[in-house]
């Protein structure tokens, strides 16, 4: 007997980044707290196949999940609140529906019919949807529509939403989250914005069930009543959704408004009360308030160019994982983002001068990260940070690149191979102590981009003694999400372990170094991962190279 599925679609008004993804998180999280199975699906309006090819500095970070597909950042958010793993059934485009469209039409899955936009665009779609709710066994399924009502782009997932709703009144339900400004100059809120988003939808042949109302401030009743009566909703179904000072309180706030109960009521499901997996929720959102004890922490990134605004997106990931981390050691972080380009007067934007300045003002931290990335840009200034982490003995946690780049830095200053590079920077350097997996040098040569990397979670094995293991917790072996084509060279292990550098995490056939780091007798902490640790972190499990990185930089701010 098939089982009977309840559907949500969220959808954006007025204005991008409103807070879909949160608020599609925090949906589920009340449904969860409801004794609900929930999964969530994240549509991108997109026709790039994944999120992989996209740029960061435009799109935000690339979110991998433990199948090695790559996504958009809100699946991160799904993953955190709801503390599940999700597949790539979860996360579609426009590219991968219309490419996996032709490719059914090409093997004559559609029996010789004319295949159109309509119906077989938003056929495909649903079967999506429902497969992704099949898969994880759930009572509901939450499914974010990117992009913003009245965009040419996400119009065939409104119809694929029109047409599910059609089919299935009872099961489905809409959300619109949209904004209500309030200028400075005229200071009153103004919902004519959201009556105009709800008409664009209503074009679309839906009609919301409840409006999130994101705004600077709470709506007051008289707003809240405003828009019911224009938009044609409850009063009850207008929710107010202020900024707050922490997304963790967004659940907390919604239920302050009696969502879950509102959801029940609309998608015809029996009424229960709240578990005690929202109380602890609650007293989380609650306590990190209470922390006062900063800790500085720089994050030396390359993605924050976007005119005169930084864009901390491009890292959301390792920005959450660190405060999990430091939440649960009671300590507020504070977070400060550095450009690259800054630290380095060779290829990069600052003088010598400015760049030495720069870096001797990295002594005020209590931590340095550098996360991942790809390209040339802005690495000399990342190596310089590095060695003066390294030299000064500052804690360093480097992901990824910032593994890679750390034993460039090594290979340079400690082994004295001046020309040391890494082979995606320097193809034909004569010293690549960092280079290209075999494999991918096929893949590359035939142009072979997009998802063809090193992805998804993969098995390590810890070095006794080692910093990680001690981190871990003192197991053997951990799994965790890659997003790489380049390794550390076999050739240049011996030489660089001889002077001091430990790979304390190796692939199980012992040819990938995957964890490098510094023994606690030379620095506090000095560790590198080739995989993304931030990936796996939620508010309620930190994860244990985050916790230990901040329990050396706490140690350090107290001396």
């Amino acid at each position: 007997m098939k089982k009977a599925r309840k559907y949500i679609f969220v959808v954006g008004g007025v204005i991008s980044g409103v807070g879909k993804g949160i608020t599609v998180s925090s949906i589920g999280k009340i449904l969860q707290s409801r004794g609900l199975k929930v999964t969530a699906i994240k549509i991108d309006p997109y026709v790039n196949v994944d999120a992989g090819t996209m740029n960061p500095t435009e799109h935000g970070e690339v979110f991998v999940l433990d199948d090695g597909d790559e996504c958009d950042q809100d699946m991160g958010n799904y993953e955190r609140f709801l503390d599940v793993t999700l597949t790539r059934q979860n996360y579609m485009t426009t590219g991968r529906v219309y490419q996996s469209v032709i490719n059914k039409e090409r093997n004559l899955e559609y029996g010789g019919k004319c295949v159109q936009v309509v119906p077989h665009i938003p056929q495909e779609i649903i079967a999506r949807i429902e497969k992704a709710g099949a898969k994880a066994d759930a009572d509901v399924v939450v499914i974010e529509i990117g992009g913003t009502v009245g965009e040419y782009e996400n119009i065939l997932f409104l119809e694929t939403a029109r047409m599910m709703k059609l089919h299935a009144k009872d099961d489905v339900m809409f959300v619109m989250v949209s904004y209500v400004p309030v200028p400075s100059n005229i200071g009153e809120m103004k919902t004519k914005p959201t009556q105009h988003a709800v008409r664009n939808l209503n074009s679309a042949g839906i009609q919301p069930d409840i409006i999130m109302a994101r705004s600077v401030i709470p709506l007051d009743q008289k707003r809240k009543d405003k828009l019911a009566l224009f938009c044609n909703v409850a009063s009850e179904a207008v929710i107010s959704a202020p900024d707050v000072e922490s997304i963790y309180d967004v659940p907390v706030n919604f239920e302050k408004d009696r969502l879950g109960n509102l959801i029940l009521k609309l998608l015809n499901l029996p009424h229960r009360g709240s578990n005690g997996r929202f109380s602890v929720w609650q007293r989380f959102a609650k306590k990190i308030k209470n922390y006062e004890n900063g800790i500085n922490i720089a994050i030396v990134g390359k993605y924050f160019d976007t005119g005169d605004f930084t864009l901390s997106d491009s890292y959301i990931s390792v920005i959450e994982a660190v405060k999990y981390s430091a939440f649960h050691l009671k300590r507020r972080p504070k977070l400060t983002w550095l450009n690259s380009k800054d630290f380095s007067a060779k290829g990069g934007s600052a003088s010598g001068g400015e760049a030495e300045k720069k870096l001797s003002e990295l002594a005020k931290y209590d931590g340095i990260i550098v996360p991942g990335g790809f390209g040339g840009k802005g690495i000399e200034g990342k190596l310089k940070v590095i060695e003066y982490a390294r030299t000064k003995k500052i804690p360093y946690l480097g992901l990824c690149y910032g593994m890679q780049l750390a034993v460039v830095e090594y290979a340079r200053n400690v082994l004295k191979i001046k020309d040391a590079n890494t082979a995606e920077i320097k193809p034909k350097g004569k010293h690549l102590v960092i280079d290209i997996i075999p494999e991918q040098k096929e893949k590359l040569k035939k142009k072979n981009y997009g998802g063809s990397m090193r992805l998804g979670s993969y098995k390590a094995l810890l070095k006794e003694g080692s910093i990680a293991k001690r981190a871990y917790g003192g197991v053997r072996a951990i799994n965790e999400r890659h997003r790489h084509r380049y390794e550390v060279n076999p050739e240049y292990i011996k030489p660089l372990s001889d002077k001091g550098l430990v790979f304390s995490g190796v692939s199980p056939d012992g040819v990938l170094m995957e964890i490098a780091e510094l023994s606690i007798k030379d620095h506090p902490f000095f560790l590198g991962t080739q995989f993304h640790p931030e990936f796996k972190a939620r508010p309620l499990s930190p994860h244990p190279l985050f916790s230990e990185f901040m329990r050396a930089a706490i140690k350090r701010k107290g001396k």
